[in-house]
């Protein structure tokens, strides 16, 4: 919020809460805030959660590449707030993703399910305050890693060569494709689960995690 106007802070401010607040509904109403929901992405289960953050981030991006072309909106400047550091960011999406495996959450959605009062929300939410302040207490014998790989302002447009308006329409027919995909990938790991093949050729039910 540095960049608002001491007129416009009290605005800035109003305006996150109310979004943020319509951001955690919308994850707890497509059940983003259980864990069980989010650990079935990992199994093939579920895919909710790659439904429902590719939409976001799909829609999110149109909305810009329209803002900006409209001139309401100077994508450039929020492009220049987030410059590419390449090792640690592949460091830090492999550490996120051990403990989303983990934990059955992520930074945001346990949150969600802290304010729903889960105890598993609470517990994450406690890890990720901890991994907070350690990571403050090594930052300085990480010997500068956290600012290699600087690729500056890196986006795809500017990688691929194309305009925004294009890479956002590719995002989007990538995300329907997505879709379909996952589907097949539920169907068939639902049928692998629900049954299976003896020597002898007949079915045999095999009842899901929990009610053996």
């Amino acid at each position: 919020f540095e960049s608002l106007t001491d007129e416009r802070r009290a605005l800035g401010l109003a305006l996150a809460v109310v979004l943020g607040t319509a951001f955690g509904f919308v994850l707890e109403r497509s059940g983003l805030g259980r864990a069980q929901k989010l650990v079935g992405q990992f199994y093939g289960t579920d895919m909710t959660v790659l439904k429902v953050m590719f939409t976001a981030i799909a829609t999110a991006m149109f909305g810009l590449v329209i803002l900006s072309g409209a001139g309401l909106l100077d994508l450039g400047a929020v492009q220049l707030r987030y410059p590419t550091y390449l090792w640690p960011m592949v460091a830090g999406g492999f550490a996120l993703g051990a403990g989303f495996v983990m934990s059955g959450y992520c930074p945001g959605t346990s949150f969600v399910a802290t304010a729903s009062g889960k105890l598993d929300g609470v517990a994450t939410v406690l890890g990720v305050v901890a991994g907070s302040v350690l990571y403050a207490e090594v930052l300085p014998l990480l010997g500068g890693f956290q600012s290699t790989g600087k690729l500056g302002t890196l986006t795809l447009a500017s990688w691929l060569g194309i305009p925004s308006v294009a890479v956002a329409a590719l995002v989007i027919v990538l995300a329907v494709l997505a879709f379909l995909g996952a589907e097949r990938v539920e169907r068939w790991v639902a049928t692998a689960r629900t049954a299976t093949t003896l020597p002898d050729g007949a079915p045999e039910l095999v009842l899901p995690p929990g009610k053996r």
